[in-house]
């Protein structure tokens, strides 16, 4: 038996929804996409955000990753929102970067 099972997961991610809005997750198919998301990134060298065991896998530590809370799975708008302020963010930053090299250096 998986532990902790999709019904589990479905309810902690829907937790924080209000009665009335949609649920952040509506099937097994969001959980799976999540946890295979967050895995990837773990393989890639993100780091766990839950204690974890050498000889636990990626996804595993991913799905304990979610049922404790650590991750948020976004609607498509608040990633939409997300995106652009990193993108905002980013370009404050190049900004910055250019101004400041601009800048001639006093002696």
């Amino acid at each position: 038996m998986i532990h902790p099972s999709y019904v589990e997961l479905m309810k902690v991610v829907n937790d924080n929804v209000e009665i009335g809005e949609e649920p952040v997750v509506n099937s097994r198919y969001s959980i799976v996409c999540a946890t295979a998301k967050r895995a990837r990134q773990i393989i890639d060298g993100a780091e766990p955000l839950v204690p974890y065991s050498a000889s636990e896998k990626p996804l595993s530590i991913a799905v304990d990753e979610l049922y404790q809370g650590k991750l948020k799975i976004l609607t498509e708008e608040e990633a939409r929102e997300m995106e652009e302020q990193e993108q905002e963010r980013a370009e404050a930053q190049e900004q910055t970067t250019e101004d400041s090299a601009e800048e001639p250096e006093e002696m």
